[in-house]
């Protein structure tokens, strides 16, 4: 599997996408070249997306500071069997206590191999990371995406994905995420690349209209 990790590997994902489709080719030719956006792949990055997710950049940072200074984010036994009350003092909600609990206990355990998930397929690991009670669809797949660089991960139900989608390809309507991985089909191997296009794509069109993304 090619990792979307360098340059080489992108232009390479953004030529395929432009062969294959009309309007990945258009919006690619009108600017919307995707950064690559890398993360360090593992535990600490998954808790990190995990506290983040439903919050503001700034509200999120804040947490993420307070959990990091009080715990080590890469020891999933540690955090598991973590006080409540300290985990609260950083700012998590209930529901974000508890699915951390059961990541960090899915690693321990083994049940969630995180230092294997690169070697599957972008559905295979997907289902393996879903499996984990807490771990959604949009969870899994920016963790696929951004920190294993898996060129098919696909998160259909991001809204800014879905509404530059709706953008780029002249929709009446925003599509769901059935819709949205529908349309993606045409893009295998590289739905990662191309959901990186479409993001780029969203902020581009928000900016031009001066509308906040």
């Amino acid at each position: 599997m090619r990792i979307l990790d360098n340059e080489v590997v992108l232009a390479e994902a953004l030529e395929a996408l432009a062969a294959a489709d009309p309007v990945m080719a258009r919006i690619l030719a009108d600017g919307a070249r995707p950064p690559l956006r890398k993360r360090q792949a593992g535990l600490e990055e998954l808790a990190a997306i995990i506290v983040s997710q439903q919050l503001s950049v700034a509200s999120a940072g804040a947490i993420w500071k307070r959990f990091a200074e009080r715990f080590d984010a890469s020891d999933a036994a540690a955090i598991a069997a973590a006080d409540e009350a300290d985990l609260r003092a950083c700012g998590l909600s209930g529901p974000k206590i508890r699915t951390l609990r059961t990541v960090c206990q899915a690693v321990a355990s083994g049940e969630l191999a995180i230092g294997e998930l690169d070697r599957l397929s972008a559905d295979e690991a997907h289902a393996a990371l879903v499996k984990v009670k807490g771990i959604g669809p949009w969870t899994a797949d920016i963790y696929l995406l951004f920190c294993l660089g898996n060129p098919d991960a696909f998160a259909a139900g991001d809204l800014a994905l879905q509404e530059g989608a709706r953008m780029a390809y002249g929709l009446d309507k925003r599509p769901d995420a059935k819709a949205l991985l529908a349309l993606a089909e045409q893009w295998r191997p590289w739905r990662g690349a191309a959901a990186k296009v479409l993001w780029a794509y969203y902020g581009q069109q928000k900016a031009r209209t001066g509308t906040p993304v």
